[in-house]
Formats: structure tokens, sequence, C-alpha cells
């Protein structure tokens, strides 16, 4: 697992250099703030289409190859990246980005290989901590290396930067990755019949409660990309940031994520379940979002940050792990990468809606119309929750009688 982990951390970091890096680089093109969004929401439009192709993959040749060509190709998108010099360069780059990203999927399924039923949460959030503890040194080198002036940044060098550390994680799922699929399972699992992608999507959602868990996995997302692609302009407009600044606070959320994903959210799920921690972090995300807009000041804003940070840090892997918990060993890579797929959905919808908003409507809108989707989310939560405990109670009494 420590190999795993830190595989993951690097290619975050590779990852997370970009992040307050493309707005700017949109806007430097002269990219108004909708198209901006869909920039970013490019690579997980790309993602999308192959998440479950990878997933799928994975059941059948292993996690290991997976992981290994998928970093590849982030390195090579990454080079390009470094050297667009048009706003269609920009978007091809980012979609095959996108389509090569099949290593989070496959991270997320190698994990439930060698984790039981009761550590699967503990091995989910071990995961979001390499995801948090990437986007802490990933946006702050990324901002450092682009500089604090959203008029004169450098572009080349936060990309190459990111090719760098991606081919650092591709050596070492080279030597040092063990393979997680035990051999006779892969043998079962390339004799079934191949299933369409929505179609393995229709059959994934119909598996008894995971239908409701995508649907709050999407939402969460949704929300979160929403807030994750707008907020560079925000911050531009409210108090004039760069990439540096927003590399900064960017990285102030990585370590409150790391925190919590890397021991916190396993102890809390033992003591209060999965489902309670859904509907928690629902709330503290609904709450964290309808702040942003009315902070006027950075230490404001860094106390709205905290809250968005916990809410989506606890709501993810929790989400996660009943996936998997709810899911056959055999088809672990296809569930999870069709959970992948509709998050990654929410990756794209979400960042165009938000943009659409701020363009249409304001810079705050994104945030006031996220607060409302967090309070469905956490109503929906809680009411799939009583559903369940009722159910339970009931076969209970059944049994009794």
């Amino acid at each position: 697992m420590l190999i795993l982990f830190l595989i993951v951390f690097i290619d975050l970091v590779g990852f997370g250099v970009v992040i307050p890096l493309l707005p700017f680089y949109g806007e430097h093109f002269q990219a108004d703030p909708f198209t901006v969004s869909l920039l970013m929401a490019t690579y997980s439009l790309g993602q999308f289409v192959a998440a479950p192709l990878w997933g799928r993959m994975s059941d059948r040749i292993g996690r290991r190859p997976v992981l290994i060509v998928s970093l590849a190709g982030a390195v090579v998108s990454y080079i390009f990246l470094g050297f667009a010099d048009t706003l269609w360069m920009l978007f091809a780059v980012r979609i095959f980005g996108g389509l090569m990203a099949g290593n989070i999927s496959a991270a997320f399924a190698y994990i439930a290989d060698i984790t039981t039923p009761e550590n699967r949460a503990k091995g989910m959030g071990i995961v979001g901590a390499a995801f948090g503890l990437g986007f802490i040194a990933g946006p702050a080198i990324g901002g450092i290396l682009a500089g604090p002036d959203p008029l004169n940044a450098d572009y080349t060098s936060p990309a190459l930067a990111a090719a760098a550390l991606s081919f650092v994680a591709l050596v070492m799922a080279i030597l040092r990755l063990k393979e997680s699929l035990p051999p006779e399972k892969r043998a079962q699992l390339q004799n079934q019949p191949r299933v369409g992608r929505f179609q393995l999507l229709r059959e994934t959602a119909a598996r008894p409660g995971i239908g409701m868990l995508l649907l709050l996995s999407f939402l969460a997302t949704f929300v979160f990309a929403g807030m994750e692609t707008t907020f560079a302009m925000w911050s531009r407009r409210q108090f004039g940031w760069g990439p540096e600044q927003n590399g900064y606070l960017f990285a102030f959320i990585g370590i409150i994520a790391a925190i919590l994903q890397g021991g916190v959210v396993g102890r809390l799920a033992k003591r209060f379940g999965e489902a309670n921690l859904i509907v928690q972090g629902a709330v503290a995300l609904a709450i964290g979002m309808g702040a942003i807009p009315f902070c006027t000041t950075v230490e404001a804003l860094m106390a709205a940050m905290v809250v968005v940070a916990y809410g989506f840090s606890v709501i993810t892997p929790s989400l996660n792990s009943l996936i998997s918990l709810k899911t056959d060993s055999a088809h672990q890579g296809s569930v999870m990468g069709t959970a992948r797929a509709a998050t990654t959905m929410a990756r794209v919808v979400g960042p165009a809606w938000a943009g659409m908003l701020f363009a249409m409507l304001g810079r705050d809108w994104p945030y006031y119309a996220g607060t409302v989707v967090m309070v469905v989310v956490a109503w929906l939560a809680w009411r799939s929750m009583a559903d369940n405990a009722q159910a339970k109670e009931m076969a209970l009494n059944g049994e009794s009688d």
C-alpha cells in the first residue's frame, strides 16, 4: 500500500501543479469565464469516456498495467501542455490527458483488492490522503513557478514540472508496484461477455443501494468541481490574486484533506458509520460554499475553505467505501470505474454550469447554487439512511415473528 500511496501522491502533485494555472492560462488566450470553465471540464470529459474502459481493463489484465500506461500518457500530455500556444491546442491537450487518466479508478480498485471490508474505509482514506498531500505540494509548486502576476504568468515551467513528477511515478510503478489482482480472478473475468459503457452504468446503478450512492457522489463532486473551476477567477476579482496566491490556498485545502483522510475519516467511520459521515459532510460543504461569497478578508476565506475541505474530505471516501462494500470482489474494478465515471461526468457538467452562472449572473452565484444542491444531498442521504434503518428494523421484526 505504501508504494501505491507514493505513486498516487506523486501523480497528484503533477495534476495539482496545473490547477491554479489553467484559469489564467485560458484567460491568457482571451477566453471568457464560461470558456474557461469548459477548458477545465474537457479533462474530465476525456476521463468520463475512458474511466469505465480502464476499470474494466484492470479487471481483465490487472491493475498494474493500467496504472503504467495511464501514467505514461500523463507524462506526454503535460509536455504538450507546456508548449500549447493557442486555445484550441490547450483544449486538445486537456482532452488527451483526460483520456489517459485511468490511474485513479485503478488505484481505488487496487485498494479494494488488498483490504478487508472492515478496513475498506481506512484504505480509501489513505488513497484520499495521497490526493490531499498531492494537492498540498502540487498547487504550491505550480503557483510559485507561474508567479503572482495573472497578466505575466509562466505557463511552461509548471507543466514541465508536472511531466517530470508523473515520470517519477511511472518509473516507481514499473519497478516497485506488484499486481494486486490474482491470475485466477483475471482469467475468470476475461471469459465474461463485454458490456457497453452505458449498459455498464445502468447495471451498476441497478445494484442494491448503488444507484443512490452514485447520485450523491455525482452531486457532491458537481458542486466541488464548480467551486474549483471558478475560484481562481473569483479570487482575482475579489482580492486581485494570481496563480501563486491561488496555489497556496489550494495547498492549504490539501493540508486539511490530508489530515482528515489520512487517519480521521477511518476512525470516524468506525464510530459513526459511513452513512452518517455522508450526511455530515454534505451539511459542512453546504455551509462552506454558502460562506464564500461573504468573505471580504483572507482570514474569513480561510475559515470557509476549512469547512469546504472538511465536508468534501469526509463525504468522498465514505461514498467510495460504501460503494465498494456493496460490490463483490470480482467486479470491484468495473464498479469503481463506473463510479469514477459518474464523478468525472460531474466534473464536466459542474464546471460548465458554474461557469455559466459566473458569466451570466455574477461571480457569487456558483456558490449560492452549490449551497442549495448540497442541502438537497444532505436531505437525500438522511432520507436514504432512515429508509435503510426502517427496512432493517422491519426485517428483524419479521424474523422475530
